[in-house]
């Protein structure tokens, strides 16, 4: 049987990309990113006697990675926002891509922190809402209020 670390280990390894994505949407900037997952996982690995249960990795590494995302912006106090021209820049046009899609993208990350963090965890990453709550640290009801009010704000934003 694994250990706590060789689990978190192979969650990391396993799922880098997703990681990558999450620090990403909150940075805008490839090398921030890089570096807030290994900071993250660095202090996971610092603090992995505090994980009581090994079937929560995946929750309490998330809580680690968000707060080290919300701690980055903080530490460069700038807005961080994403120029749709460097998406544009960065993406193959093909039929499957259209700028509808950037424009969504890009809405969303004008969001607030709170309902930013709800959205990009249950929609970019697929995540159920209780594993929200439990990596936000809210309740169920919490982050339902929320994802409510980002999609709100998300269609007003884009005059739907």
């Amino acid at each position: 049987m694994q250990d706590v670390k060789e689990i978190l280990i192979d969650y990391v390894k396993n799922n880098q990309e997703k990681l990558y994505r999450v620090a990403f949407s909150y940075s805008k900037d490839e090398e921030a990113s890089l570096d807030i997952v290994q900071e993250a996982i660095t202090k996971a690995l610092k603090n992995i006697g505090k994980l009581k249960n090994e079937e929560y990795v995946k929750t309490w590494f998330y809580r680690i990675l968000i707060n080290e995302c919300l701690q980055y912006i903080k530490k460069n106090k700038r807005i961080i926002t994403c120029e749709l021209q460097e998406i544009e820049n960065k993406i193959e046009w093909n039929d499957n891509i259209t700028v509808d899609g950037i424009d969504i993208y890009k809405q969303v990350q004008s969001l607030n922190e709170k309902l930013k963090t709800v959205i990009i965890l249950r929609f970019f990453e697929d995540m159920k809402i209780e594993e929200i709550a439990k990596i936000t640290n809210v309740n169920i009801n919490t982050v339902k209020s929320r994802l409510y009010k980002g999609l709100e704000e998300l269609k007003r934003l884009m005059k739907i």
